[in-house]
């Protein structure tokens, strides 16, 4: 048997079926098997157009096209990837009608928003020309059959998404949520570029911008991390006065009657406690003691070294802390960083106090004044932070100083300890458990880099009106709740 190949070409196959006739185009593959020609169909083309049916036809002739005023050439082609797995993540989880149970044309611009959000972060301007055929990049607008956006139309739909904010958060705590959960907790802030706006406060400021005002919001996460709320505030409220509206949330918003809170021991302080959470039934709490408390349970011997021989935890009580359990950690790694890194500084400013000595002491052109002296002290330890652990003695044309030995070594025995805080029972969770649930807040942590730097980017806020920027941190959390789930599902991939 021999086989002779042919070139595969497109035939047009007229038939009669009840008296109708009916034209059909076949891409044949054509070969001669012992003699005998046989056609092998690889496809149908018929519903094709006529035009492109045609181009077809030329180019597998092997002649080359006519030059005609229909002539077509690719100019731009849209990226598309990155977008259908964006967009793909948050149709599987439901995102989208976590939004809304019935699209319109505003949840169709929020979700575009929060998959731009996520591929090319950028203004809501920048967005929409990301949206216009004549200078889109990817196919986003193809993809939700988004067509002639008009400017106005993205704010509309930034106000219909912050009008939805409290019941969209209801649904996420819904499925993310349950009685006897854990709940965590933190707080960031960001800068901002206007100056309209009554949230906008001078405040303690997390960006390295300490002369920008800024918003503070209050970010809420199950215990795997995944963002079920998020709330605004004005830029000079405290970290304990955000918790207090979190736990009424939780209460009333939620409907939750058992739940565990876990904030940093900057949010769930002493006063917190005892205003918003001893008295409530249902309500148990993790924290962490700040160092001078630490301190004062090392002084009463309540905590010693010799806990830690064998592991590097252990649960004591404390008549200070009544009713509650107290878990002591050391984290020997950590003790010997910060040791080093204080020998470094006390080292870096006892040199920098030597070279004020001998400019108050040189017969040229001497530093002299208390005020002057004092000034240049600040300064040159402004950067090393030790001036607490030296004893300066200030006159108009002298100056000394020396190491306060027993400060440092007080210090130095705190090196690597923490505790946790909480009147959770032990058999609720061990100490190993309720260690690991405080530690959960770098899930937080996590969320607001992402949020701020690496990926969203929250930040500069452009928005004037207050809602506006409440409706853009929230759009931003629902980015991050797509996110979070896409790492979840590639570390099921990796891992």
């Amino acid at each position: 048997m021999t086989t002779k190949k042919r070139a595969v070409h497109v035939a047009t196959v007229t038939s009669t079926h009840n008296g109708k006739t009916y034209v059909s185009h076949l891409l044949w593959h054509t070969y001669r098997e012992d003699g005998k020609v046989k056609q092998l169909t690889l496809g149908n083309l018929s519903d094709l157009p006529d035009d492109l049916i045609a181009v077809i036809k030329t180019r597998l002739a092997g002649a080359p096209l006519a030059t005609t005023d229909d002539d077509f050439e690719i100019v731009r082609s849209l990226l598309r990837g990155h977008v259908v797995a964006a967009l793909g993540m948050l149709r599987k989880i439901g995102l989208d009608r976590i939004v809304t149970s019935k699209p319109c044309r505003e949840s169709q611009l929020v979700i575009a928003m929060i998959v731009l959000r996520i591929i090319a972060p950028s203004s809501k301007l920048a967005n929409l020309a990301g949206l216009q055929s004549e200078t889109a990049e990817h196919s986003l607008a193809n993809e939700l059959e988004l067509h002639d956006i008009q400017t106005p139309e993205i704010y509309a739909a930034m106000d219909w998404l912050f009008q939805r904010q409290t019941r969209i958060e209801n649904k996420l705590a819904k499925k993310h949520l349950s009685d006897g959960t854990l709940v965590l907790y933190d707080v960031s802030s960001s800068y901002y570029t206007g100056r309209q706006s009554e949230l906008i406060k001078m405040g303690y400021n997390r960006d390295g911008k300490p002369g920008e005002p800024q918003i503070v919001y209050g970010l809420l996460c199950a215990p795997d991390g995944c963002p079920v709320a998020i709330e605004v505030f004005p830029g000079n409220t405290s970290d304990p006065t955000t918790f207090t509206a979190q736990v009424n949330k939780v209460r009333k918003r939620f409907g939750l009657k058992r739940v565990v809170f876990v904030g940093d021991r900057g949010m769930i302080t002493s006063k917190r406690i005892d205003d918003d959470l001893r008295d409530v039934e249902g309500f148990e709490w993790i924290t962490a003691l700040r160092n001078d408390s630490i301190r004062k349970l090392v002084e009463q011997k309540s905590i010693q070294l010799s806990l830690f021989d064998e592991v590097d935890l252990a649960e004591i009580s404390s008549p200070d802390y009544p009713g509650e359990r107290l878990v002591v950690c050391r984290n020997p790694l950590l003790a010997d960083e910060r040791s080093r890194k204080r020998k470094v500084l006390l080292d870096v400013a006892e040199q920098k106090l030597q070279a004020i000595v001998q400019s108050v002491s040189r017969s040229r052109n001497p530093l002299r004044g208390k005020d002057k002296i004092g000034l240049r002290i600040g300064k040159e330890l402004k950067n090393t932070k030790m001036q607490k652990h030296f004893e300066l003695t200030i006159n108009e044309a002298s100056f000394s100083y020396r190491r306060l030995d027993e400060q440092i070594d007080r210090e130095a025995a705190l090196d690597g300890l923490y505790v946790i805080r909480t009147n959770v029972s032990g058999k609720t969770l061990t100490a190993q458990q309720t260690v690991g649930a405080y530690k959960g807040l770098s899930q937080v942590e996590w969320a607001f880099r992402s949020l701020k730097m690496t990926d969203l980017k929250v930040r500069p806020i452009y928005h004037w009106k207050d809602d506006r920027i409440r409706s853009h941190v929230f759009l931003c959390m629902l980015a991050y709740y797509v996110e979070w789930h896409m790492r979840a599902a590639l570390s099921e991939l990796l891992f």
